[in-house]
């Protein structure tokens, strides 16, 4: 069985040698690539001189990173970590074993911090924020959506289309298992501090709104019917509302005065048969999408068959 340790990098000389020998000790068989995006200091030379492949990712963004992994490594187990050398090395060898022996899709690892540093309180915030709307919008979900240590199954894999550009990328792979209804675990793992001279890329707030908008964006991409029902009958409620007076007047007094309110309820009652409508379609548009990518899910078999 191929495994590939993919670790996207952002200005990591001083933690991705650290991460690449953890790693080579947990999955001695296990090819480490380590994708670089656009760092200023040593991080490829680092990289490469503690045994890694290195390649370079030109889009900056994690999400295009992730994408690039997904689409050039081929392997039959994807285990994917950051290289700040805050995840568990030693724990990778039981989340791939459970993955194969279970035949799941996906294992989240999972963060359980082991100092208080190591996860600031806005992030562990977003987080439990975070992950109650997605169980809202998708029905179930994950106690860490942002974890970035994953082990993934080839069918997973070559079958996810990654959209995202940053950080959001998590956001966008956990939607994708729970869409397809794929079979997945998640294990509690050690979340260090960052060693001393490597820094943190998140912005709490900055990453925090491009997270909340890819939810709102993949909610109107997966369940159009609900997100333009729901925008169609605020507008029906609005006009029914402005219509009483006018009703009533026209009751009383055979007359309807005002005419250019008249109009707004009629045009916003037409606007919400239209978003109605708008929802129906594309919800069969997307139930046709739904089943084109389950179809490229199906085209590669199960891990360990």
């Amino acid at each position: 069985m191929k495994i590939a340790v993919l670790l996207p990098c952002y200005n990591e000389e001083a933690a991705i040698a650290q991460t690449v020998a953890g790693f080579r000790e947990a999955l001695p068989d296990a090819t480490i690539y380590v994708y670089d995006n656009n760092s200023r200091d040593r991080t490829v030379a680092v990289a490469r001189e503690a045994g890694a492949v290195v390649r370079s990712e030109r889009i900056q963004g994690k999400g295009a990173v992730v994408r690039r992994m997904f689409a050039d490594i081929e392997a039959d187990v994807y285990v994917m970590a950051d290289g700040d050398a805050t995840y568990d090395p030693s724990v990778a060898p039981a989340m791939v074993a459970q993955l194969v022996g279970e035949q799941l899709d996906m294992i989240v690892g999972s963060r359980v911090e082991q100092h208080q540093a190591a996860y600031r309180r806005g992030h562990r915030f977003g987080n439990r924020a975070m992950t109650g709307i997605l169980a809202r919008l998708f029905g179930r979900s994950f106690t860490d959506i942002f974890s970035g240590y994953r082990v993934f199954s080839r069918r997973f894999v070559k079958s996810f289309p990654s959209l995202s550009a940053g950080f959001e990328i998590e956001t966008e792979i956990s939607v994708h298992a729970l869409e397809l209804k794929m079979p997945v675990a998640e294990v509690e793992t050690c979340y260090f501090a960052r060693p001393e001279g490597s820094h943190s890329k998140l912005s709490t707030y900055r990453d925090g709104w491009r997270i909340a908008r890819t939810i709102a964006t993949l909610y109107r991409f997966e369940r159009p019917l609900w997100f333009f029902g729901a925008i169609g009958l605020l507008l029906a409620a609005v006009s029914l509302l402005l219509a009483v007076p006018l009703v009533v007047t026209y009751l009383q007094t055979g007359l309807v005065p005002r005419f250019p309110t008249a109009i707004l309820v009629t045009g916003l009652m037409i606007l919400a048969f239209l978003c109605g409508f708008s929802g129906l379609i594309l919800d069969t548009v997307v139930r046709g999408r739904v089943e084109v990518r389950r179809l490229a899910y199906l085209a590669h078999p199960a891990p360990g068959n």
